[in-house]
């Protein structure tokens, strides 16, 4: 089987009306992403799907279109898709960075490995290890009324844990935090994302002012610039550090286990480039003798499918004690695919069928599709 060709389609999806959610980074209300289809000369399609944000990586639409179609897809026309060590190795070579276009690429390769072979990835990835996904819903950095009824919302759906946005400003952040508290009582584990919005002294502050309020993890509370400010911020408390923004490469991944900065790293193939990657992280957590939780970029239904995999798949990603971020397709007006994933109210299931177990919706793409 040989690649024949190489699809990039751009894509605007708007969150709900009342989902669209609020961080340090600002406000998430629309998606504007690219739908990647590999075809092959057996008839076979793979999906995969890059949940662009420039305020993450640095990719836009635009970009990731023109680096697949003017750099990424000749490398790949006329290749084994199967072998996706070696086209990683080629795709690396003529585009650095671009973790995002990159995982997109890479998810629909084990898309059509699983198609081929007629068995779902998680079987390519070694097997599950577990058979359900715990989930968390998320909370943004908005006003307590508003925070309140979010969580009011999500419990009333049957989630079992939350996770509250902060990150803007310390006083503000301790009071959402502790509304959101009181309205879920004390047996919802609740954690928070500062999304590096704090410095070393706000967030060793607050921190220390939520401790009394059983938080589960707090997530990247300060800038991904410098591993041993994280791990001053990990020393000064007992809540569980997540490093999300400071773990995007095998190599970070390397320095942050080194510098002891965290005690849970976030990973999905989106940040890291694909799943193979993801796995690579995920292995060096479990040297270091730390866990790893799926988190998110808000993707829709084919990024979340391939999270998914990953989740069932591997053991160092602790999803019982840190529940994933399978939750993108939930804030979207739509998820592109035809059979919608089965995504809690507290637990997701990965797809059983071949591959990523997906498919496109091809109305849905039309009328998503940016022209």
């Amino acid at each position: 089987m040989h690649i024949t060709r190489v699809e990039a389609i751009p894509i605007r999806v708007p969150l709900k009306a009342g989902m669209t959610t609020k961080t340090a980074h600002g406000i998430h209300a629309e998606s504007r992403y690219v739908i990647v289809r590999l075809h092959t000369d057996e008839g076979l399609v793979g999906l995969g799907e890059a949940t662009l944000s420039p305020r993450w990586s640095g990719e836009t639409t635009a970009g990731c279109v023109a680096a697949i179609e003017q750099l990424l897809a000749p490398e790949l026309v006329g290749q084994e898709p199967q072998n996706i060590s070696h086209l990683r190795q080629r795709l690396d070579r003529c585009l650095k960075l671009n973790p995002f276009t990159k995982a997109a690429i890479e998810m629909a390769l084990w898309d059509l490995a699983g198609k081929r072979r007629g068995v779902p990835v998680y079987e390519l990835l070694g097997g599950k290890v577990r058979e359900s996904v715990p989930i968390k819903m998320v909370i943004g950095a908005f006003d307590v009324p508003h925070a309140v009824r979010l969580a009011q919302q999500f419990l009333e759906w049957g989630v079992k844990c939350l996770k509250v946005k902060t990150g803007l400003d310390p006083a503000g952040d301790i009071e959402r935090v502790r509304a959101v508290r009181d309205a879920a009582g004390p047996h919802i584990p609740i954690g928070i994302d500062s999304n590096c919005g704090w410095n070393v002294a706000q967030a060793r502050h607050t921190l220390a002012a939520l401790q009394p309020l059983d938080i589960l993890f707090a997530e990247q509370p300060v800038g991904n610039e410098d591993p041993e400010a994280l791990a001053e911020v990990r020393r000064s408390t007992d809540i569980p550090v997540m490093a999300d923004e400071s773990v995007f490469t095998l190599a970070d991944a390397w320095r942050l286990t080194c510098s002891r900065s965290a005690d849970i790293l976030s990973v999905y193939p989106g940040k890291h480039g694909g799943i193979a990657a993801t796995l690579e992280i995920a292995h060096v957590a479990r040297a270091a003798g730390i866990v790893c939780s799926i988190g998110s970029n808000l993707e829709l239904g084919i990024g979340t499918a391939a999270m998914l995999h990953v989740a069932v798949a591997d053991s160092a990603i602790d999803s019982e004690t840190y529940p994933a971020d399978l939750i993108g397709p939930l804030y979207h007006e739509a998820d592109l695919i035809t059979v919608p994933l089965a995504l809690g109210p507290d637990a997701a299931r990965v797809p059983e069928g071949p591959g990523l177990g997906v498919e496109l919706d091809e109305e849905q793409l039309e009328r998503y599709r940016e022209r």
